[in-house]
């Protein structure tokens, strides 16, 4: 699977925080998901409308439980 600096980054903090490999796979998996969601643009010039069309698509579009949205 192809990594970019940005994942690279989130797999660091992920790491520095002790989390689980499958938390850190989870964490990295949901970024990449709202990155594409958004047209690969970078997660930092995105703001809270972003978030929350991310959010919305995954409970509305693919009929997630509001407990999964975490």
């Amino acid at each position: 699977m192809a990594s970019s600096p940005v994942l690279d980054q989130i797999r660091a903090v992920a790491r520095l925080l002790h989390f689980s490999l499958r938390t850190e796979a989870s964490c990295v998996q949901a970024i990449r998901r709202f990155i594409r969601l958004h047209d690969k643009r970078h997660p930092a010039t995105m703001g809270t409308p972003a978030i929350q069309a991310s959010l919305t698509h995954r409970a509305v579009e693919q009929r997630l439980a509001g407990s999964t949205l975490g």
